[in-house]
This record gives C-alpha cells, structure tokens and sequence, in this order.
C-alpha cells in the first residue's frame, strides 16, 4: 500500500495535466475557429461593397507584371480605374508597386501609368509609385503621396477579398478610403476562393499579431495571378 501511493500520486497527477492540456488545447481552437469566422465576414462584407465616391485620387494597388505589360489582375484593376476615372470620381490616379532583380527594371506602378496613359489619362493626373514591394509598404507610400499632395479621400482599387485588410492598414496610416472592388471575369473555383480567404485571414492575423510570414505571403499572393 505504501509503495504504490506514489505512483498513483503521479499518475493521478499526470492525468490532471494531460485533463487541463486537451481544454487548453480546445480552448485555443475555439478562439482561433471564432476569431477567423470574425475575420472572414469582415472580408466578405467589404469584398461586396463598392464604397466609390467623390475623392481626391484613386489609387490601384499592384499586381504582377510580365515583362512590363500588366498581369490578368493588374489589367482588370486598372479598368476599373480607368472606368472610375471617366465617371469623374476622381481628378487623380496613383497606381502603386515596385518591382524585383528579375522584372529587367520594370515596376506595377510604371506599368501600371503606361496602362493609364494608353487609356486617355493625362499624365498629369497620374502618380507612379515605384518602390513599395508588399500592401503594407504601398499602404505606407500611399499615405506619404496623399500628405505631399494634400489628398483627404481615397478610393483604393484592388480584389475584392483584398480590400478589407488594404482598408484596415489605411486606417493605421490615417487615410480616410472608399473601397471598389475590381470585376471579377469567369468562373472562380472553390479551390481558388477558399485560398483566396485564407490568404486575407492569415495575412491580417500576422499583421495584428506582428508576425512575419512573408515568405508564405508571397507564396500565396503569386497563386492570385494564375486564377484568371
């Protein structure tokens, strides 16, 4: 009896904290199950809304260019601009984005004015920002434009599920925004969709946690560019 006291001791012990593991472990999915359903209906209530109004500028986040022409989704973006241009929504247009070693030079913003300019905008009305590399930074290059131009209202151009997260990042910066998806042509898959969600809930969680998962956020941004 004495000898076995011990080790039921331990094993009551042992039990009593796998017991408190499993519930903190449940815990831990519970808020994360509940923080990214939050997450998720903030991006899809932005994503189907078209806020544009009368602004200072319209700016058009990047996307990938090939060879100094814009990809599927950098073109349709810049339609859109281009549309909310000619509906006089704004006298200004800045287009963001810079470029890599492997891009010969070429950047989104200047491929992106070039775009612009081949539709009728006057190059006046056009800013080119060249440098930023991520949506955080063309947020921060946006924001810097918007002091050096006394812009007060903004319409930002981009995906539909990017917009929540590029909205979020403009009211850290101070910009006052109006968020207009860009079309949508085809058939997107559940597959892509899906991705496309996850994409934005990661990408804001590490924003809020201060995390650093550049690496598979470049990953995932580059699939966007296949989807159409």
């Amino acid at each position: 009896m004495t000898a076995s006291a011990p080790n039921q001791h331990r094993k009551r012990h042992s039990f009593a904290g796998s017991t408190l593991l499993r519930w903190l472990f449940a815990l831990f999915l519970l808020v994360t199950l509940g923080w990214s359903v939050y997450v998720y209906q903030q991006i899809d209530e932005v994503a189907n809304e078209d806020q544009a109004q009368r602004a200072d500028a319209i700016a058009v986040f990047g996307a990938a260019e090939y060879s100094g022409r814009p990809s599927p989704v950098l073109h349709l973006r810049l339609d859109h601009a281009v549309d909310l241009y000619r509906k006089q929504i704004a006298p200004l247009v800045i287009t963001l984005g810079g470029g890599s070693d492997k891009d010969s030079g070429n950047t989104e913003g200047a491929v992106g004015r070039d775009y612009l300019l081949a539709n009728g905008i006057p190059f006046g009305n056009i800013i080119a920002e060249t440098r930023s590399i991520d949506t955080e930074q063309q947020v921060h290059r946006l924001a810097a434009i918007a002091r050096e131009n006394n812009l007060h209202h903004i319409v930002v151009v981009s995906d539909a599920t990017h917009l929540f997260r590029i909205r979020e990042l403009c009211k850290d910066a101070g910009l006052d925004v109006y968020t207009s998806p860009r079309a949508t042509i085809g058939h997107i898959s559940n597959y892509d969709q899906s991705m496309r969600y996850f994409h934005e809930i990661l990408s804001y969680t590490s924003l809020r946690l201060g995390l650093d998962i550049s690496w598979l956020h470049r990953w995932l941004e580059g699939k966007e560019d296949l989807d159409f």
